[in-house]
Order: C-alpha cells, then sequence, then structure tokens
C-alpha cells in the first residue's frame, strides 16, 4: 500500500508540473498577455465543403493566364497551398513539408492528385513561380510528375475570393514588406470543394495520403474533424512554436491517467481491508 501512496503522489507531482509549464510556450519563454494588434486579425476559419470559385483567373509559372477551375478534374482532389514566394521563412517551411509528405505518400502528381501553389502577393511576378516550380521539382525529383505541380500569381481581385473562400486571414506589414499567415494548406474535392484543412509546418505522409482519397470521392471532413483534430495541429506563426491547445490537451491526457490510477489503488485497497476484515 506504502508503493501505491507514492506511486500515486510521483503521477501527482508529474501532473502539476506539467499544468505549470503550460503557461510556457516549447521554448520555456514565457508567452505575452497580448499579441501585436497586426496578428489579432491573422486566422483561419474553417469554411467546410464551401465551393472555391473556379472561375478566378491567374498566371501560371509560364505567365499564362489560366482558371482555376482547369485544375480540377474528375476523381482527382487538389492540394491547395496559399503561400507567397519571397516569403522568408514560413511558406518555405510549409511547401517544404509538403513536399516531404508527397514523396512518400503512394499517389502520383497529375494523376492521382493535383498541387497548387497560389502566392497571395500580388505583387509578384510569375518568374517567381517559375524559379519556386523548378527548386521544387528537383526536390521532388520524380521526372514525369511536373504537370502535377502549379505555382501561380495572381491580381488582388482573384486572391481576394479564393482565401475569403478557404477562411484564410492574413496581414500585410508595410513597415517591414512581409505578410503574417497562417501555416495551412487545403485539400479540395475533385469539383472544388473544402475536405479538409491541414495547419502547421508538419504533414503526416499517411493522413495526407488518405485525405487525398476520401477528397477523391467527394467527401467532406467531419464536424469533429473541423473542431478537434485540426486544432491538435494548431501551429502559432508568431513563435514557430505549437500552440496552447496541443500542451493542454498533452495535459488532459496525464490527468486523465492520474485519475485512472487512483480509481484503481483505491478498489485495491477497498479490497485489501475487506480481505484483512474476513
Amino acid at each position: 500500500m506504502r508503493t501505491a501512496v507514492l506511486t500515486v503522489a510521483a503521477l501527482l507531482t508529474t501532473a502539476s508540473l506539467a499544468a505549470a509549464q503550460g503557461s510556457m510556450r516549447l521554448d520555456r519563454s514565457l508567452p505575452s498577455n497580448e499579441a501585436p494588434n497586426i496578428l489579432k486579425k491573422v486566422t483561419l476559419d474553417g469554411h467546410m465543403n464551401a465551393q472555391v470559385p473556379l472561375g478566378l483567373t491567374f498566371r501560371d509559372e509560364t505567365g499564362r493566364t489560366i482558371r482555376l477551375g482547369d485544375f480540377f478534374h474528375a476523381g482527382r482532389p487538389v492540394l491547395l497551398v496559399p503561400a507567397y514566394y519571397e516569403c522568408p521563412m514560413l511558406c518555405t517551411q510549409v511547401l517544404n513539408s509538403v513536399t516531404t509528405a508527397l514523396r512518400v505518400v503512394g499517389l502520383t502528381p497529375g494523376t492521382d492528385f493535383e498541387v497548387v501553389t497560389v502566392s497571395f502577393d500580388p505583387k509578384e511576378p510569375f518568374g517567381l513561380a517559375r524559379d519556386k516550380k523548378a527548386a521544387y521539382m528537383a526536390k521532388f525529383n520524380r521526372p514525369g510528375t511536373e504537370g502535377g505541380f502549379h505555382f501561380l500569381t495572381g491580381d488582388q481581385t482573384s486572391i481576394d475570393p479564393l482565401l475569403d473562400t478557404i477562411g484564410y486571414k492574413l496581414q500585410y506589414d508595410p513597415a517591414i514588406d512581409q505578410y503574417a499567415h497562417p501555416a495551412a494548406i487545403v485539400v479540395l474535392t475533385p469539383d472544388g470543394r473544402v475536405s479538409k484543412y491541414f495547419q502547421g509546418i508538419d504533414y503526416s505522409a499517411r493522413d495526407m495520403r488518405f485525405a487525398l482519397i476520401d477528397a477523391s470521392q467527394g467527401h467532406v471532413g467531419s464536424v469533429f474533424e473541423r473542431t478537434v483534430i485540426t486544432w491538435c495541429y494548431h501551429y502559432d506563426p508568431t513563435t514557430g512554436t505549437y500552440g496552447l491547445l496541443t500542451i493542454r490537451l498533452v495535459q488532459a491526457g496525464g490527468i486523465l491517467t492520474v485519475a485512472t490510477m487512483l480509481v484503481f489503488w483505491t478498489v485495491m485497497w477497498r479490497r485489501d481491508r475487506a480481505t484483512a476484515a474476513a
């Protein structure tokens, strides 16, 4: 019984430490109580089943004007990557993670699905898109799949309706000529409806494969996926760390473990007393 009490005490201590650390960021720095005003408007609102406007026009990496709908084909979902090509850090991390996951996803771009990266900076010329595509085709290193990757630029009149539809809200900071934006990609069905979101900068190839297969059949993520699973992937672009909610979920698991142990040892203690009384 003494061992049981010591075990429960140790677990409670661990849970208390985890709760205390939950008020810190993962780099152990204390969070600010107030985010900069520009960042308060940087959000990703899940618009599941929303229909993206397929009539919007953009320029591809060759400078050719093309409709967004030209990338949608029967049975072939689209992986939409909002980014901008001169982003100093976050967009590169997103594109790197997408490329790494797609290398092992077991599906073929251009045959099983399409990858459409859209710059949300209307000032960027198509030459940047061309260079970015060349760099990532070298990284992907699967000759013959180039036709499945598309790097687009466009005007504000096309960019805004697309981002509004998927709930992707960013802010431009003219002082540093950069965008504050979420880190996320969106899986679209073959007819252009929002099927699933992936947030953060680390995408599971397994999850991406399942999402693309589901979207290819016209399936849209459930309410549970919208309210729970995507939160687990929540990423704070202002700190380069995963958000407090992820820590809270880990803490909840620890508390549940402690509660289970308490119930177990209580039952064992009562059984020991009953045996001794008999």
